[in-house]
């Protein structure tokens, strides 16, 4: 049986009358963070609750006390990584600048994104694929707001004969689809084109430069107003 002790700052965890481990609060966090590691790397059916007690450096016991089942631990950090993009999406749909800025700043984003977590993608794509029916469900509250607020930027750009007549749910896979290949497939394109870990960040950065013309230039340039 596990027990919480009296102490404010710290959670001694007791089993069968004997102190297993004192940790102070930050502790969920830092499980977080390392199954989220092992998560990016593994997949949920690759990653076991031992695998990211270790990567932790905490027992399992403390693993299964925060969150119960790998089950649980996975769709919140799944949740958490899709609320942290659409957060910032969000924010970047917010400013008080032109359309044409915020595109460029979205397209900036996911480029940041996923330059930081190159496995994000992939992961995304393939945990989806996998569950599809249970975790576009835990998504759906942030993935409305965000489609909502796009939706209403660009229809009333498309109105005003700012840009071309396009719908949401054709830019974003244009957006996001035009970044992702190259970082899904950054071993193939290393490999195939002989490139170093810093050839391969020039070569995504000329990349994502290309993506932002072809995009703007796309719904801007034939109306004259760039």
């Amino acid at each position: 049986m596990i027990a919480e002790s009296e102490k404010v700052h710290d959670i001694c965890f007791v089993q069968t009358g004997i102190i297993v481990k004192c940790i102070n609060l930050s502790s969920e966090e830092k499980l977080k963070e390392a199954a989220k590691t092992v998560f990016l790397k593994k997949g949920f059916a690759g990653t076991t609750a031992r695998d990211i007690a270790d990567a932790a450096g905490m027992n399992i016991a403390l693993t299964n006390y925060y969150f119960r089942s790998k089950e649980k631990l996975f769709v919140e950090i799944f949740r958490d990584l899709f609320e942290l993009y659409c957060t910032n999406t969000i924010k970047i749909l917010d400013r008080p600048v032109e359309l044409k800025e915020k595109i460029i700043a979205i397209i900036e984003e996911d480029y940041r994104m996923m330059k930081e977590e190159p496995s994000l993608v992939l992961f995304i794509m393939t945990e989806i694929h996998r569950d599809c029916e249970n975790l576009l469900p835990e998504l759906s509250k942030y993935k409305e707001l965000l489609k909502g607020k796009l939706v209403g930027h660009i229809q009333e750009a498309v109105q005003k004969g700012i840009i071309r007549n396009i719908e949401v749910e054709h830019l974003m896979p244009i957006i996001i689809g035009s970044l992702q290949f190259i970082f899904v497939g950054k071993n193939m394109h290393m490999k195939m084109h002989s490139m170093s870990e810093a050839q391969f960040d020039k070569y995504t950065e000329t990349h994502k430069n290309h993506v932002i013309g072809m995009v703007t230039n796309y719904l801007f340039t034939d109306l004259n107003l760039n």
